[in-house]
């Protein structure tokens, strides 16, 4: 299937490892020059390098997305370089610290105001200022595509997971406002619900690719939950999401927009 993405310009966030990782290189492969953000510098480098060593068009930039400047310069770098955004992925949505295990993940009764703001910050702010940035462009050419990696969380809740799950379903109704706001100018907005995704950003536990069988009975524990997983005897993968995404960003769904796509095994059904 052509997708007709090349020689569009795509820009995704938190794109230095894991599934933000394999979106950045599956739309460098289907043609698009991929601008690779990251909070860390090394990481965005890292994955630049592999897209361009496999011969197509990249380009990192470090920036944290929840300063509106620095966001603001972002964009301005990826226009200087490439022209206006064409596609936005906005994934970034997990901070460094619960990704890499040194936060817990207490009950909301026992967080404070400053993990609050923090989750918040990053996933609810961290969106809207790439959106507010990519969108006056967008609605000059009439064309964009818009999506926004959320968590099943947001869509169902999630026990020791409270300020997570609000923060994901603020950025689903942000995103179907969106999607009525900017139709009338053929831009799409749509979001893709994540559930138990194993990749390398998860550096311990059983949804690191390398877990080895003192993990079996929690993954066993995990499937249960995952009708696909049972059936495929595996958790989704980075390529699951980012072949959804590629579609959502292609001519192919013109005429879809608003929409919450579970890329979750059967997690939450709707």
């Amino acid at each position: 299937m052509n997708l007709n993405l090349q020689g569009k310009n795509a820009l995704v966030t938190g794109a230095g490892q894991g599934v933000g990782r394999r979106i950045a290189m599956e739309l460098a492969g289907e043609g698009c020059n991929v601008i690779v953000n990251d909070l860390f510098q090394d990481r965005a480098n890292n994955v630049a390098q592999e897209i361009l060593e496999s011969g197509y068009v990249a380009l990192a930039l470090q920036t944290d997305i929840c300063d509106p400047i620095q966001v603001a310069s972002m964009f301005a770098k990826s226009r200087d370089a490439f022209g206006p955004i064409d596609i936005l992925i906005n994934n970034a949505g997990v901070p460094p610290q619960i990704r890499d295990g040194t936060a817990g993940r207490p009950m909301f009764i026992s967080s404070t105001v400053l993990e609050q703001q923090e989750m918040v910050n990053l996933n609810v702010h961290g969106t809207m200022h790439c959106c507010r940035e990519a969108l006056p462009d967008m609605v000059a050419r009439r064309n964009g595509r818009i999506v926004n990696i959320i968590s099943e969380a947001g869509r169902a809740g999630e026990p020791r997971l409270a300020i997570y799950s609000g923060a994901k379903a603020a950025i689903l109704g942000f995103s179907m406002a969106l999607a009525r706001e900017l139709g009338p100018e053929a831009i799409t907005v749509n979001c893709i619900a994540l559930g138990a995704t194993e990749h390398e950003g998860i550096k311990s536990g059983p949804l690191n690719p390398s877990a080895g069988p003192e993990f079996d009975e929690q993954r066993a524990k995990i499937f249960k939950s995952y009708p696909a997983a049972q059936g495929l005897g595996r958790l989704c993968s980075p390529e699951d999401v980012s072949a959804a995404v590629a579609f959502l960003v292609s001519s192919r769904a013109a005429f879809i927009t608003g929409q919450s796509l579970g890329v979750s095994g059967g997690f939450h059904m709707q």
